[in-house]
């Protein structure tokens, strides 16, 4: 049997699409494993998944200066080694990473042992694991066409991001009734997302702003571990979680409109499933600013609307919201007449074409 190892973590952002692709791997023929962090988040939705599971020491890599800059190069060098002993045992024919500080070492062994490597980068411009990685690779895959043109001649390709196709397939009759709203009820249904770790920063906007949100809209926030308000827990019409997962499909089935971090994989999702939304990028003082340029390409396609969080106001996101809902048919229109990759296919296609047998 054909074996491929994938790898990729940090963020449930950085997993999801691995967890896209797995069934059409397996379709092909794949028997499919992991490498990732000792402790990051992909390790639980990966081993939920039945897939066998390689932890590895990892190493953050930043720009800016932090005092364990010092200590986590030699989690890199050992998780380096530990990848290099995994996939000299496993022999896979194929590595595919979907980023992450954790995928670095992974790449560079697979390439020191003549194993191909395929990576994806899913924001416009290339982030520095990404930017390390695609020295071991022999193709990265990209959702921009810009990004294309940052890469080496020859080592791109525009492909999309693969959508779990769970998502599809929600209900929103059992996404009301797990949120707890009454299905009778006329108010549309606002659903805020910060990705697996929230956004504190978005979350006490829309809290300051649920006394004026509320009389419009049913609200369901996925505020991110440990980011519960329990002063809010018995407020009508307001519901929060941590963290959704299998109900996840359901509860986007319910959402008339979404305020969202303008990540990548996310907004991606947002694209397939056809809804409108408002994107608070993470600020530059925050990030390279990649979600920004994300959520400007959106806005110029007329998918969502920009809201930066320096600028961000209970007003102005009042009023985005009002324009959002109310010009919501124009928005579903040019997503609907946007042209979606067949990014599953097509990433299949080359890591077939890359794989070593």
């Amino acid at each position: 049997m054909k074996k491929i190892i994938m790898t990729g973590g940090g963020t449930a952002g950085h997993v999801t699409a691995n967890i896209a692709l797995m069934p059409a791997l397996k379709e092909a023929g794949y028997e499919i494993k992991y490498i990732g962090s000792i402790d990051g988040i992909e390790r639980k939705l990966i081993t939920a998944k039945g897939i066998e599971y390689f932890p590895i020491s990892s190493g953050k890599l930043r720009r800016y200066f932090d005092v364990k800059n010092f200590s986590d190069p030699f989690r890199v060098i050992k998780g380096y080694n530990e990848a290099r002993a995994v996939l000299k045992k496993e022999k896979p024919n194929v590595i595919f990473s979907k980023g992450g500080y954790v995928s670095v070492p992974v790449v560079l062994a697979a390439h020191s042992l003549h194993i191909p490597a395929v990576i994806h980068e899913s924001d416009m411009t290339p982030g520095l694991a990404n930017k390390i990685a695609i020295r071991g690779a022999v193709m990265c895959c990209c959702n921009f066409p810009e990004t294309v043109k940052m890469l080496p001649d020859g080592k791109a390709v525009l492909t999309g991001t693969p959508i779990r196709q769970a998502l599809f397939n929600g209900s929103k009759e059992k996404g009301l009734e797990f949120a707890g709203i009454d299905k009778n009820s006329e108010k549309p249904v606002l659903m805020i997302i910060g990705g697996s770790l929230g956004a504190q920063a978005v979350n006490e906007l829309v809290r300051a702003s649920l006394d004026e949100i509320l009389p419009k809209f049913n609200v369901i926030h996925l505020c991110g571990k440990g980011k519960l308000d329990e002063s809010l827990k018995d407020k009508e019409g307001y519901t929060q979680f941590e963290y959704v997962d299998k109900e996840l499909p359901d509860v986007f089935a319910t959402a008339d409109i979404v305020i969202s971090r303008a990540g990548a994989n996310a907004i991606m999702e947002l694209l397939a499933l056809k809804k409108p939304s408002i994107l608070i990028p993470l600020p530059k003082a925050a990030s390279r600013g990649d979600q920004i340029l994300n959520a400007q390409s959106f806005e110029k396609q007329g998918f969502s609307k920009l809201l930066l969080q320096e600028e961000a106001t209970k007003e102005s996101l009042l009023s985005a919201l009002d324009e959002v809902y109310e010009n919501k048919d124009s928005y579903v229109k040019a997503m609907t007449e946007s042209h979606q990759v067949d990014s599953i296919k097509t990433i299949v296609d080359i890591i077939e074409n890359c794989a070593k047998f």
